[in-house]
C-alpha cells in the first residue's frame, strides 16, 4: 500500500505542476494584447522622444535627420515662449488643483447622506465628465463670447451698470475662464472617487464620535480626513497629472492666444511638431514636462504618504 501510495505522488506532482503551467500560459495570453499595447503606444514612444530630442529631424524633411547634441535642449531654455508655457501651466495647476479637489469632496459630503434626491444629484455633477472635452470646450467659447450668456447674465444680475469682457481675447481673463470651466468639467469624477473613499470609512467610528457629543468639524477632521488618506493621494495626483497635461480646452478655444497668454507646456509641444513640423525640438519639450510631471509626482507622494 505504502508503495502504491509513493508512486501516485510524483504523478500528483506531475498533474499539480501542468495545471499550474496551463495557468501561466492562459494568464500570459490573456496580458499579451495589453502589453503590446502598452509598448506600441508608451513604451516605442518614450524611446523615439528620447532618441529624436538629440537630433535634427523634422515631421516631412527629404534630408535625414542628424545628431545634433544638446543645441535642443539650449535653444528650449533659451526660449521666452517655453517659459511663458511653463508659467501658464503652473498658474493653471496650482489654481484648479486645490479648487477642484476641495469642490469634490464638498460635492460628495453632500451627496454621501442619505436623503431623497441624492441620486439624481449625482447624476447632474457627473454628466459633464462623460461629455466630451471638445464639445464642452465648444459650448463654453460661446457662453464666453462678448455677446454670450455669461456676459448676459452679468449685465442682468447687475441691471446693465457692469458689461463683461471678451473673456477669450484678454491676456488677464483667458486663462482664468478656462480654468473654471476646466473645473466645471472636472469636479464630478473626483467627487465620485471621494465618495467611494467616504463610503469605506467604517461606520463604528462615527457611532463611537456621536457617542462622545463631537461637533461636525472635529468628526470631519479626526474620522473623516485620516480615513480619506488613500483616496486624498489618488485624487492630488490624478488632477495634478491632469492639469499639467492641459491641451484639448486650449486647442479648441483660444489656440495659444492672446498674446501666448494660454500657451501651455503640452500645446507647445504639440504645435511645435505638428503645425510647425519641428520634430526634434517637440520631442526636447516633451522630455522635460516628462521630468517636470515625474518630479512633481513624486514630491507630492513623498509629502501625503503614511507617516509611522
Amino acid at each position: 500500500m505504502i508503495a502504491i501510495l509513493g508512486r501516485l505522488h510524483p504523478v500528483r506532482r506531475s498533474r499539480t505542476t501542468n495545471a499550474r503551467r496551463r495557468e501561466s500560459l492562459t494568464a500570459l495570453g490573456m496580458a499579451t494584447p495589453a502589453v503590446a499595447l502598452l509598448i506600441v503606444f508608451l513604451v516605442v514612444p518614450v524611446v523615439l522622444a528620447f532618441a529624436l530630442a538629440f537630433t535634427d529631424a523634422r515631421l516631412i524633411s527629404p534630408t535625414p535627420a542628424r545628431y545634433v547634441g544638446l543645441r535642443n535642449f539650449t535653444r528650449l531654455f533659451e526660449d521666452p515662449v517655453f517659459y511663458k508655457s511653463l508659467r501658464n501651466t503652473a498658474y493653471f495647476a496650482a489654481v484648479v488643483v486645490p479648487l477642484q479637489a476641495g469642490l469634490a469632496l464638498v460635492l460628495a459630503l453632500l451627496v454621501n447622506a442619505k436623503v431623497r434626491g441624492v441620486n439624481f444629484f449625482r447624476t447632474v455633477c457627473f454628466l459633464p465628465v462623460v461629455t466630451s472635452m471638445v464639445v464642452v470646450s465648444l459650448l463654453w467659447t460661446f457662453l464666453y463670447r462678448q455677446d454670450g450668456l455669461v456676459n448676459r447674465v452679468l449685465a442682468l444680475l447687475t441691471l446693465g451698470h457692469v458689461h463683461g469682457p471678451d473673456w477669450l481675447g484678454d491676456p488677464a481673463t483667458a486663462l482664468p475662464a478656462i480654468i473654471l470651466m476646466s473645473v466645471w468639467q472636472g469636479v464630478g469624477f473626483h467627487m465620485i472617487i471621494w465618495l467611494a473613499g467616504l463610503q469605506i470609512i467604517p461606520a463604528e467610528l462615527y457611532e463611537a464620535a456621536d457617542l462622545d457629543g463631537v461637533t461636525r468639524w472635529h468628526r470631519f477632521r479626526h474620522v473623516t480626513w485620516p480615513g480619506l488618506r488613500e483616496t486624498r493621494t489618488f485624487v492630488l495626483v490624478t488632477i495634478t497629472i491632469a492639469a499639467f497635461s492641459l491641451f484639448t480646452q486650449i486647442r479648441v478655444m483660444t489656440q495659444g492666444g492672446p498674446l501666448d497668454s494660454t500657451t501651455t507646456v503640452v500645446y507647445q509641444a504639440v504645435h511645435t511638431g505638428y503645425d510647425q513640423q519641428q520634430t526634434a525640438y517637440a520631442s526636447a519639450i516633451s522630455l522635460v514636462f516628462f521630468v517636470l510631471v515625474l518630479a512633481v509626482s513624486l514630491i507630492q507622494r513623498f509629502l501625503t504618504r503614511e507617516k509611522d
